[in-house]
């Protein structure tokens, strides 16, 4: 088993409330272990430029409360390379880093899968990413804030919904995955929520609305994930129009501002104990694993099951609630 002296700490792929505090939790639980720790700046691509800062307690003082990451992130295709990943070694070796700490979502965690299988440096992962569609944790950091985010910007566009009959689609990001839309959509009372894993067809979706005019709603929102099979917001706006035009019809696009902003409380207290987790795991000697809650259980899954178990996280009581509570 390697000893661990000193821990590098990145986060890559898109931004997520939260990892500053996982970020925050990891320093610091490595601080208290007698441990060293390296920030690698901009994810993978530091790891290349060998862009690299020691970091102490108060690295980290008074970031807790906010959105993005300090350690800041990129995409780098040169990591894809086995060379790449060949000079990304050579430059941790330099800088004395033993162990890993990687946060971000599917990306980072392939990343992680292929660099740890090439070369012998211990690696641990933590899911963050706002879309909530890694397996082994039932929460991923920036999630509860990106849903909480979204729910503000659709009662906002219900009071203007109301104030003139119109009907808003509202378009959320969520990549493949529905969580958001769906989770946002029950607690915004949408009276429909289209999402990829579950394919809704236009006039299912029109009867749906003919429903709602028949009983004199003053408002109707449309929940639209952005990876649902019908080409997005505009796209399903435009359709419904053609065959049902009773609602002034608007569309929204909330966009990147679900990524942003200070992370609630949940995605806070979730940070921190999956970054001490993720200490404690590699001074333990464990490898090629993420963390992730499970329950109320800071729990392991391998790496490998992480990325090849396509876990279904929409609930049928979740999707049939969603249908209930429209009527």
């Amino acid at each position: 088993m390697n000893t661990i002296h000193n821990i590098g700490v990145f986060t890559s792929g898109g931004d997520a409330p939260g990892m500053n505090a996982c970020i925050r939790a990891v320093v610091r639980t490595a601080l208290f272990e007698g441990k060293r720790v390296t920030g690698i700046h901009q994810g993978y691509q530091g790891m290349l430029d060998a862009n690299f800062t020691e970091m102490n307690s108060r690295s980290v003082s008074n970031i807790i409360q906010k959105g993005g990451t300090i350690l800041k992130t990129a995409r780098c295709l040169e990591f894809k390379t086995p060379e790449g990943r060949a000079l990304a070694y050579q430059n941790i070796k330099n800088a004395g880093i033993d162990g890993l700490v990687a946060i971000g979502g599917d990306g980072t965690f392939t990343g992680a899968d292929y660099f740890s299988k090439e070369y012998d440096i211990p690696v641990i992962c933590v899911p963050g990413t706002i879309d909530n569609d890694l397996y082994g944790s039932d929460y991923t950091l920036g999630y509860d804030t990106a849903t909480n985010t979204v729910i503000d910007a659709i009662d906002k566009i219900r009071d203007t919904a109301a104030s003139h009959g119109r009907l808003f689609f509202i378009e959320v990001m969520g990549r493949d995955s529905g969580c958001i839309a769906l989770n946002a959509g029950i607690a915004g009372g949408a009276e429909a929520i289209m999402l990829p894993e579950k394919e809704t067809a236009i006039d299912d979706l029109i009867e749906l609305l003919e429903k709602a005019a028949f009983k004199q709603k003053t408002s109707t929102i449309v929940i639209v994930a952005e990876g649902e099979k019908n080409g997005g917001a505009y796209n399903v706006a435009n359709r419904v129009k053609e065959k049902f035009d009773y609602y002034d019809t608007k569309v929204s696009i909330l966009g990147h501002l679900q990524r942003g902003g200070s992370p609630s409380s949940f995605d806070r207290v979730l940070a921190s104990r999956m970054g001490y987790a993720a200490v404690k795991c590699l001074l333990a000697g464990d490898t090629r694993m993420t963390v992730g809650l499970r329950g109320n259980e800071i729990k392991t899954t391998s790496l490998e099951e992480a990325l090849h178990n396509k876990e279904f996280k929409l609930s049928k009581d979740m999707l049939e609630i969603s249908h209930i509570m429209a009527i």
